[in-house]
């Protein structure tokens, strides 16, 4: 088991600073596995179909979807102020209600 001396002072700076480092390196991985992972969605839409147009499709949604991963935290904070934000005032039409007796006092 490890003991600590109770005389010396672990600064949280250095644990903040490694916490940091490490968040960095996942992010990194992350986008590095999801481009790997795209790079062979490609591959594979040309070798199953042999199509340029299903290539260039492949590309393009693995394009939306790295820009996606890579932008997270953008799209995070603008989705939470677009669900937040109170937009413009509704308007309100008084609606009177319709008759209920006709013309010559009988019932509808």
């Amino acid at each position: 088991m490890h003991t600590t001396d109770p005389n010396t002072v672990q600064l949280a700076g250095d644990i903040i600073t490694w916490a940091t480092t490490k968040t960095t390196q996942i992010g990194t991985l992350v986008k590095l596995v999801a481009g790997v992972l795209v790079v062979v969605a490609i591959i594979m839409a040309y070798w199953r179909t042999k199509s340029a147009v299903a290539t260039v499709v492949a590309f393009l949604l693995g394009a939306l979807v790295l820009w996606g991963i890579a932008n997270m935290p953008i799209l995070q904070t603008k989705v939470g102020s677009e669900i937040n934000d109170k937009g413009a005032p509704s308007i309100t039409v008084p609606v009177t209600p319709a008759p209920t007796t006709g013309h010559d006092g009988r019932r509808l």
